[in-house]
């Protein structure tokens, strides 16, 4: 199994470019950008998922899981209330989701909030479960761009299901993915 394989040199590379040491070279790397992609394979989700669990201190670390986010965003009007809303932005259903003109809090600004909550409690964000984000409209890009994302204390992680092909990411191997304003570890 490639995970046995790959997976601590994966995690040792994570390890060194959080490092303290590290964090300007990181921007450099990044494009003045302040976030990691942590890649894998999508079917080896549930792998790497286990192993960052067993490894990544709570009190260093805090893990976000972005499939929960997303599930407490839609009961908090109820299903039926945002099917009507989804249904009703039809063919831009996906700006439910992420719609930066809007001013109503949307799970794109979930997101960016708890993320920035995370590092002023002092922890390095960790996003997880990032599937999740597949045909809402939210890509890597709108992330790591983001100006309070570029100005966090700490760096973020992305654990990001999909596989480089060539010079290029594919989001869960489907979606080619932005590299801008952020560095990879595959």
């Amino acid at each position: 199994m490639a995970y046995l394989d790959e997976y601590k040199a994966k995690f040792d590379n994570l390890a060194v470019a959080l490092h303290l040491d590290n964090r300007t070279q990181l921007k450099r790397m990044a494009n003045g950008g302040n976030t990691i992609l942590f890649t894998y394979p999508p079917i080896e989700e549930g792998l790497y998922l286990q192993k960052a669990e067993e490894l990544f201190n709570e009190k260093i670390y805090d893990i976000i899981n972005i499939s929960k986010l997303f599930v407490n965003y839609l009961d908090e009007d109820g299903i039926e209330e945002f099917l009507e809303l989804y249904n009703d932005l039809q063919p831009t259903s996906y700006k439910a989701f992420f719609d930066i003109n809007d001013p109503y809090v949307d799970l794109f600004d979930k997101v960016i909030t708890r993320i920035i909550e995370a590092s002023k409690n002092g922890k390095i964000p960790v996003l997880i479960r990032t599937g999740i984000f597949y045909g809402t409209g939210i890509e890597n890009i709108n992330i790591t761009d983001h100006k309070d994302i570029m100005a966090l204390k700490y760096p973020l992680v992305i654990f990001y299901p999909g596989e480089m092909d060539g010079d290029n990411h594919h989001f869960l191997n489907a979606k080619q993915a932005s590299k801008y304003r952020c560095t990879i570890i595959e």
